[in-house]
């Protein structure tokens, strides 16, 4: 036996429901790749870490090994968020370390915890194979981004303990239905009466699984809906003086998640003055929409909401008002309103840019 070496965990993956545990190094074979990370309480950065590696060529097979012993974690292939060290050419990918400071770069400042930092030295690698492209295909290179923004860089902040906003009051409200909080509820409760090192890695397996399949979510929907919809959203800012010359107002060309685009490529296609209105067909019926773009993507106050004194009203009361006929309604925030025409819809928008 090893001496402090609390238990070797064997889980293969994408998602095998196996789950076998050895207490002798000499029971793992000696041509699969082991991988390490600590015992005890697991949180989300070495779940999804190592989901991460296990989705590699170097590491698809590897086994992974559970333990604090230093002895033991010098013998293995890779480890994770344990033992002290980042050195990618070892595949020691630790962020506890002090003076740690490392960080994706490209415009990105959060310190990486032990999944980001496999992310940046893999993520390419994961990405290309999941939507099967060559690593260099810029498509690549873009999800590489996004998924990093959309999911990653979150993980890697709640472990490092970052707060989302640089203000001191407390959050108006609690958001315990993060995956670092679903993670962390998977470990096992103060009150269960079997603590054993298998029902811990048994557990720490489910976390893995959990982390992966999100993970794979995402880059599913990064991959499928949102690269072809920036196409589309960049497409209709290039020709959105063609719709107002002020160039302020855009008109997608087919129903696509515009929202999700407008920031990023505003700042990428360097657009001057910024969109301030979307109109677009209403899926439901033939009415039309006119919406005011959002101040930043996180916020629900609009960069030019519509006229304060539409807000509220409704069909002829509101066509009278603004003198614009077929309006249907404006929000009494401002942020959306309605006409039963293409044309009616755009002179909404004209209108309000003059108020």
């Amino acid at each position: 036996m090893v001496v402090g070496f609390r238990t070797h965990s064997l889980l293969r993956l994408p998602f095998s429901s196996s789950f076998s545990i050895c207490s002798k190094i000499k029971a793992f074979s000696t041509t699969a790749k082991r991988v390490g990370t600590h015992n005890g309480t697991f949180h989300c950065d070495e779940a999804l870490g190592c989901f991460l590696i296990s989705r590699t060529s170097k590491f698809h097979a590897a086994q992974f090994i559970r333990t604090r012993n230093p002895q033991v974690l010098d013998t293995l292939d890779a480890v994770l968020d344990v033992g002290g060290v980042y050195d990618p050419s070892r595949d020691r990918f630790d962020h506890h370390q002090k003076g740690f400071d490392g960080i994706l770069g490209n415009g990105f400042t959060t310190k990486l915890s032990s999944a980001g930092l496999v992310y940046k030295h893999y993520g390419i690698e994961i990405i290309a194979k999941a939507i099967q492209m060559d690593e260099k295909h810029p498509d690549v290179h873009t999800l590489f981004s996004a998924v990093y923004k959309n999911f990653v860089e979150a993980v890697d902040a709640i472990d490092n303990g970052i707060n989302q906003y640089e203000i001191d009051q407390p959050p108006r409200y609690v958001n315990n239905t993060t995956l670092s909080s679903r993670i962390s509820r998977l470990n096992l409760k103060w009150y269960d009466t079997d603590q054993s090192p298998e029902k811990e890695d048994q557990a720490f397996q489910q976390a893995m699984q959990l982390a992966g399949s999100e993970f794979m979510d995402c880059i599913n929907f990064h991959a499928k809906s949102w690269l072809p919809a920036r196409s589309v959203v960049m497409e209709c800012l290039a020709a959105r003086k063609n719709v107002d010359s002020s160039g302020e107002i855009m008109l997608p060309t087919r129903s696509c998640p515009w929202k999700l685009h407008i920031f990023d490529l505003e700042v990428e296609m360097k657009i001057d003055p910024v969109l301030k209105y979307v109109i677009y067909q209403d899926d439901r019926n033939d009415k039309w929409r006119v919406q005011a773009v959002a101040v930043s993507p996180d916020k629900f106050e609009s960069r030019k909401p519509l006229p304060i004194y539409w807000r509220g009203l409704t069909d002829d009361h509101l066509s009278e008002v603004a003198g614009i006929s077929g309006c249907v309604f404006v929000h009494s925030s401002g942020f959306i309103g309605g006409n039963k025409t293409y044309e009616g819809a755009l002179a909404m928008a004209r209108a309000s840019l003059l108020a």
